[in-house]
């Protein structure tokens, strides 16, 4: 048998109920921060490319993660459209500040 298993065994109800609790508790911690890590990391690279870093808050709605992933891998980033427009010499598809 696990050692977990035969510790939980041993405790009585109430100090079950209060090492669920506490286990929920540090699992809920440990979500919360995956969550902001998430967005810290999704939000530096859309502001990279050249996007809104807003953008990277619709990467935690299901399937319209797969469009922004989808956007992100074939179409041309904003910053790339300044960059060629910067060695092209053209000022046209420059953006205006």
């Amino acid at each position: 048998m696990h050692l977990w298993a035969s510790l939980f065994m041993i405790l009585d109800d109430g100090a079950r109920g209060a090492a669920l609790a506490g286990f929920m508790a540090a699992y809920a911690i440990v979500i919360v921060v995956a969550i902001i890590f998430g967005i810290i990391i999704y939000w530096r690279i859309a502001t990279k490319a050249g996007y809104a870093g807003a953008l990277s808050l619709l990467m935690f709605v299901p399937l319209v993660n797969l469009v922004i992933i989808i956007l992100f891998a074939f179409t041309d980033w904003p910053i790339e459209r300044e960059l060629r427009a910067l060695r092209g010499g053209s000022r046209a598809a420059m953006p205006t500040r």
